[in-house]
């Protein structure tokens, strides 16, 4: 069954980009029943494996998880296990002024975008594709009831421009959580998904787009002669623990995914059958959901074995070698977190690198590099700005002992 949340939005203008941000939380996905199979015409692929096997595609929840945790994972002979990584997910907001729909951002995706130098651009350098999720917020608005092909055009030029900002590999639909009638907007419509993938295509004619097979928009896969599956790459299953590849004309097995698992609540046994029957089947896509930033390697050496017969390993390899650490007490004693590399980071990033709200005592800098410590999450409340490693928080005025809840380290 769905999750339905009550939120409250800041807004922030971009102009450079040509959108909004939002502050606000993403959904997470459903658990339902799934589609039919379908074969067609070969598309685009990734290399990250480099293995003959379906390829891996994994979203992750930036709201409480580390995105640079995909790169973690390997099969026993050094390919990568995932080849595409999905940031878990941008909205598409209704600016009831305008009547316009926007694309809008919370803290923890902004966080991730803003510092695709460090958290995008890791991945990408291990052959490991990066793409944005988007998906409604109850406001009303989705991918699937643009009222005209300009209003689509419109939405599509917003997610290029994020797109070719911070250097992503592509967009990925997901048809959830719009709420379609909600602010006297339009219910879904058949050519609303078809215009907006045409025209997004037509921008980023060599970027990834994917769709999430779910919604309204699953029915309305044509319109006048255009079928979805000729402008996207991937389409996968929606449902978790479950097996039906999606009916998308235009996209072969290849370019499907009939598996879906939740790595935090599907049982290794199914996700292993699961992994068997898509080799079996055919198909060229497998769907792993909610990767955490626990050590999860041995319950993926479950599906890697089925898919590859080699087993999945673990290791840190993107953590830098040099950074910042934190220290629990002065000194630099107590708990250390991990190397931390230059970028910004909320609290919920930080604690992904061992950081505790309201804890550290002591740091250190290395030569050269600058690091502003914040009160309270989001870069705000009272800030310190070190140069320097510093033994003992309660030396600087005012008192930052055990305070600090979101840093800026450049």
């Amino acid at each position: 069954m769905k999750t339905s949340i009550n939120l409250s939005f800041n807004r922030i203008a971009v102009a450079s980009l040509g959108f909004v941000l939002l502050f606000t939380a993403a959904c997470k996905k459903d658990l339902s029943p799934a589609a039919k199979t379908n074969n067609a015409p070969s598309k685009l692929g990734t290399n990250a494996i480099g293995v003959s096997g379906p390829k891996g595609v994994c979203y992750v929840e930036v709201n409480n998880n580390d995105i640079l945790n995909v790169g973690n994972y390997k099969l026993s002979t050094g390919e990568q296990l995932f080849d595409i990584g999905i940031i878990f997910a941008a909205n598409i907001n209704y600016n009831t002024s305008t009547q316009k729909a926007e694309l809008f951002f919370n803290p923890q995706v902004t966080a991730v975008l803003n510092n695709a130098a460090t958290k995008i651009q890791p991945l990408q350098a291990k052959g490991i594709k990066v793409m944005l999720s988007i998906l409604g917020n109850h406001q009303g608005a989705g991918i699937s009831n643009f009222p005209s092909q300009q209003a689509a055009q419109d939405f599509a030029q917003l997610l290029a421009n994020a797109v070719n900002t911070y250097g992503l590999d592509g967009i990925d639909f997901d048809d959830e959580y719009a709420d379609y009638g909600t602010n006297n907007t339009g219910q879904p419509n058949s050519s609303s998904f078809v215009y907006l993938v045409t025209a997004l295509r037509q921008l980023l004619p060599t970027k990834l787009i994917s769709f999430y097979f779910i919604g309204p928009a699953a029915s309305n896969l044509s319109y006048n002669g255009v079928t979805v599956g000729s402008k996207i790459d991937y389409s996968w299953q929606a449902y978790y623990g479950s097996y039906g590849a999606p009916n998308v004309p235009g996209l072969a097995k290849s370019n499907l995914g009939p598996a879906a698992i939740d790595i935090q609540s599907t049982s290794s046994s199914t996700a292993a059958s699961l992994a068997t029957q898509t080799v079996n089947d055919g198909y060229g896509i497998y769907l792993y959901y909610n990767l955490p930033n626990t050590d999860v390697h041995t319950y993926l050496s479950s599906v890697s074995n089925a898919l590859y017969g080699k087993a999945t390993v673990y290791g840190s390899s993107t953590t830098p070698t040099t950074g910042v650490t934190f220290y629990q007490d002065i000194n630099y004693a107590g708990t250390a977190t991990s190397t931390i590399a230059k970028g910004n980071y909320t609290l919920s990033q930080l604690q992904a690198l061992g950081f505790v709200n309201d804890w550290a005592s002591s740091v250190k800098i290395p030569s050269g590099w600058t690091v502003t410590m914040y009160g309270d999450d989001n870069f705000t409340g009272t800030s310190w700005t070190l140069t320097s490693n510093t033994t003992n928080f309660t030396t600087l005025s005012p008192n930052a002992n055990d305070v600090v809840s979101s840093v800026k380290i450049q």
